[in-house]
């Protein structure tokens, strides 16, 4: 008779799963123990549950499909939570399966119980706690199809240990199609039309799946043809970019350039995103967070659930736009000549050596808008972002990416500061022999808190602020952390000693880091 953990592992495989990210604990053995009859499913050890949620982001951005992650009660749940808010943000499809104590022991209060359900629904669309073992099957396939419905979403299963153990009735569940997403609706499309007409004093601002080649060359065809001013969100699940893909600027991220950007702006339309407000509150603002001018009319081409894709192209065709516009031609990065290795100098040369169809993961923050700016021009490639703001995602995020697509180089343009949070990460990559080029951006500080700090009006700030933006004093000696867990670390102080590790790193089989002294 098979069990509930065999029943609902077998669901999994026939519903497509292919990957489960774990750190399990006592309450998930049942399941451990049948993933190890399971060769189906690949499943790979996380050593903190942070790096196996942002894996799993990285995985399901790559692929659109889910993962599964399976962690340990409610405080394996709350040690992921960080990279589920940035998954969430990113509309990654992913499945979390977290072990809970049995049934019958639960309400007894045992040290390592806590209200799971509660601390995932926050992250979750959809949460459920098993009941018992013959529901296993069919709250898997469920949660499943969840995940996979537009436009990617999170489901947590609370699973108790009891329900893994006991026999369950009955195979595998048939999987449940997820449904298909809609265009906009015909009303949608003309007035979103009749808003961009004019062009002038009109902004489309796009995001999700806009961001990919399909959509692009639909944005490009409207702004061609409208002369409407084009602007992406501020960070994006998945950006790709090309020498043959038309490009869009993004937002920018303080509040004032924003508003200064927007000021003149009568209608804005949204496409994959949401109408923009301030990233943080400042004063400034004076309590308002929109960033559009008062008086500007809003309209959504498409909704959360629409295809917009589609829902673009749509547009473009109501418009009367030309069916393909060329991109404007951009001179090839080049490699940097020797000299002081500088946040653009590393920009430069990831630019010029990256290899065709490679998967860019940048959470280098305040150095990698260097990158974003040479990136129109570098061979293909697909740019994943820091969607949700909370750092320490760009190691797993890498991790996750490389195990989806083990053909592609992937290339993780990395902050000091946020790179602390996740190292672990590293350990995995070697583990599984992963293709990751880590480049390190080593300043020292955290440099976006400085910049807020100065923002916010502190341009003398005392030892006390000084200390907490500083990340020295002891100096994090970060190519000893890397040889530690397996994965080769070169430090370089100037543009040719980079420029040659970052060459030697591209064309190595498995994970390398190099590390860029800023």
């Amino acid at each position: 008779m098979p069990t509930g953990a065999d029943q609902m592992i077998e669901t999994a495989v026939a519903a497509g799963i292919d990957v489960c990210f774990t750190n399990p604990g006592t309450t998930e053995m049942p399941l451990v123990a049948t993933l190890d009859r399971t060769p189906a499913i690949r499943s790979i050890l996380g050593l903190f549950e942070g790096v196996v949620t942002g894996a799993a982001d990285g995985y399901g951005r790559v692929t659109d499909s889910p993962a599964l992650t399976l962690l340990h009660l409610g405080a394996g749940y709350g040690n992921g939570i960080a990279n589920l808010h940035n998954a969430r943000r990113a509309h990654s499809p992913i499945v979390n399966l977290v072990g809970d104590h049995a049934t019958w022991l639960v309400d007894h209060d045992p040290p390592l119980a806590s209200d799971i359900a509660g601390l995932a629904t926050p992250g979750s669309a959809w949460v459920r706690t098993v009941a018992t073992a013959a529901a296993m099957g069919t709250d898997l396939a469920e949660a499943v199809a969840v995940a996979r419905s537009a436009p990617g979403q999170i489901a947590t299963l609370v699973v108790p240990v009891d329900c893994q153990w006991d026999d369950a009735s009955g195979a595998a569940t048939t999987p449940i199609a997820a449904p298909v997403a809609p265009s906009a609706s015909t009303d949608s499309v003309g007035a979103a039309a009749r808003a961009l007409a004019a062009g002038e004093h009109r902004v489309l601002l796009v995001g999700g799946r806009a961001l990919r080649a399909r959509g692009l060359r639909a944005v490009e065809r409207i702004r061609r043809h409208t002369g409407c001013r084009v602007y992406c969100e501020n960070f994006s699940a998945r950006v790709e970019r090309g020498p043959d893909l038309p490009t869009v600027r993004s937002l920018p991220y303080f509040p004032e350039m924003a508003l200064d950007a927007l000021a003149d702006v009568t209608h804005l339309v949204t496409a994959g995103t949401a109408a923009p407000i301030s990233f943080f509150a400042m004063p400034q603002l004076d309590g308002r967070p929109e960033l559009t001018p008062e008086g500007c009319r809003l309209l959504a081409l498409t909704s959360d659930t629409d295809d917009v894709e589609a829902s673009l192209e749509a547009l473009a065709d109501e418009l009367g736009a030309p069916r393909s516009v060329a991109p404007d031609a951009r001179p090839a990065p080049v490699v940097p000549d020797a000299g002081a290795l500088t946040p653009a100098s590393v920009a430069q040369a990831v630019a010029a050596l990256l290899p065709e169809q490679a998967i860019v993961v940048e959470e280098a923050n305040t150095s990698g808008i260097n990158f974003v700016m040479q990136a129109p021009a570098a061979a293909a490639h697909w740019g994943l972002q820091l969607t949700g703001g909370a750092i320490g995602m760009g190691l797993p995020l890498a991790f996750g990416a490389a195990i989806a697509a083990p053909d592609r180089r992937v290339v993780a343009l990395q902050a000091d500061g946020s790179a602390m949070y996740t190292l672990p990460a590293l350990w995995s990559m070697a583990r599984e022999g992963t293709d990751v080029t880590i480049v390190l951006y080593t300043n020292r500080r955290y440099a976006i808190l400085q910049v807020e700090l100065m923002r916010a009006g502190i341009t003398d700030p005392g030892p006390i602020a000084q200390s907490l933006t500083d990340l020295s004093h002891p100096d994090i000696d970060y190519c000893a952390i890397a040889g530690g867990m397996g994965v080769d670390a070169t430090r370089a102080t100037d543009n040719e000693q980079f420029v040659a590790a970052l060459e030697r790193s591209l064309a190595t089989p498995g994970p390398s880091l190099v590390e860029a002294i800023l």
